[in-house]
């Protein structure tokens, strides 16, 4: 930003402007001491838009990461915003750290950069997402499908079992009732291959070969018909079971399927995914996770980069300024405190010996009084004189 060099007795009034204060603001700069010094001005200015747009950056990721999980515009922008807020706090109060005195110190510096580091790193996935969030949609949509499959596996191993049960009973209850029925249709086939002379005894018409196998057919059908009654409703009752497991593993199927969402970590899980069948991408992806987070770097960077100027050596004399006088100013506060106290002790020490002396003859009249009253009345007692003389009389000891 390009500033004028005024002259020593211009140097008061120059006139920053208000979106300059701004920017002092965000560099944490005192603008009674940043305006007197011309070179710091563009200095300070060059680190508020650093913050700025820091700021702003970390707004609108925090704004898309609330986005993924609240549908309503209302609720997830005032977050955005509030948590843009701490973040500004958090780079404020990290750039305000960094002083000439602690500038080339590493631990100080150690736990900024962790710090900032950490915020960085946090704010690039939800712009991660945002660049690639198509490709990232696509991976979820995949993903989804292969978690449906796995579901329904787990189902099948929670109910197979179950289910193999009711399947090998069936199977079982109709085998009979196939075996009865290829019994009686061959029984039915002798018969009538008996009875029209094409086999068994080879006679045409009904004889008692073909009469006995008649009886031996309606037995079997008999049979049958009994055994069919006894086990359809027992079939009947398997394949009811069997619906109702199908049906029980369909609705769980469903329910599972409606808790599939493309949040943030569904959103991060279909990322990661991507990158590891995606070489191209990975690299690409590395390489703005670390731009995105110098974004966040930058305003420790450059506060640390910066030399240190006027301003700073203005701050530290006037703070070291305000320690003296602040020592200078508890000092003499306590030496008026101890010589009001002095001379209150001697004026108070004179106004109760005024007193005392001004009360004398009262209390000497007053003892003469309660003295007379104990010599006159004979139902006054010395005891009863003695007290009311303590208590109206004589003074009572300061605590």
């Amino acid at each position: 930003m390009a500033t004028n060099h005024l002259s020593v007795s211009q140097r008061e009034t120059y006139d920053h402007g208000t979106f300059t204060h701004f920017l002092w603001w965000l560099s944490t700069a005192e603008r009674e001491l940043i305006t007197e010094c011309t070179v710091d001005r563009n200095r300070y200015s060059i680190i508020g838009f650093i913050v700025l747009t820091t700021w702003l950056f970390a707004t609108g990721a925090w704004t898309y990461f609330f986005s993924t999980a609240i549908d309503n515009p209302w609720v997830y922008i005032p977050l955005g915003l509030f948590m843009g807020f701490i973040v500004l706090c958090i780079d404020r109060a990290l750039i305000k750290g960094i002083n000439r005195r602690n500038r080339n110190r590493f631990t100080p510096f150690l736990f900024r950069g962790l710090l900032a580091l950490t915020i960085g790193l946090f704010m690039a996935q939800p712009a991660i997402l945002f660049l690639f969030d198509k490709e990232v949609k696509v991976q979820i949509s995949l993903d989804n499908e292969a978690r449906k499959a796995q579901k329904r596996n787990e189902l099948d191993s929670l109910y197979g079992q179950r289910k193999k049960e009711l399947l090998q009973a069936k199977e079982s209850l109709q085998q009979q009732l196939n075996i009865q029925q290829l019994t009686v249709t061959e029984a039915l086939n002798n018969y009538l291959k008996e009875a029209d002379g094409t086999g068994g005894s080879g006679k045409v018409g009904i004889e008692k070969i073909a009469i006995a196998k008649k009886l031996a057919y309606d037995k079997l059908e008999a049979d049958r018909q009994t055994s069919f009654q006894e086990l359809q409703p027992r079939l009947d009752s398997i394949q009811r079971s069997l619906g109702t497991l199908e049906t029980t593993i369909q609705k769980e199927e469903e329910a599972f399927a409606k808790l599939l969402n493309t949040g943030f970590l569904t959103r991060m899980e279909g990322l990661s995914n991507l990158l590891k069948a995606n070489q191209t991408l990975r690299f690409r992806y590395y390489l703005i996770v670390a731009i995105l987070m110098l974004i966040e770097l930058m305003p420790v960077i450059v506060k640390t980069l910066l030399p240190a100027g006027a301003y700073e050596e203005k701050a530290t004399l006037r703070e070291e300024m305000e320690k003296e006088l602040a020592y200078e100013n508890m000092n003499r506060e306590k030496e008026l405190k101890k010589l009001y106290n002095s001379l209150a002790q001697e004026n108070d020490s004179e106004a109760i010996r005024q007193f005392f002396s001004m009360s004398k003859e009262d209390r000497e009249e007053k003892m003469k009084e309660l003295s007379k009253r104990f010599k006159d009345d004979q139902r006054v007692t010395f005891d009863s004189t003695w007290e009311k003389i303590k208590h109206g009389v004589l003074s009572k000891q300061e605590n």
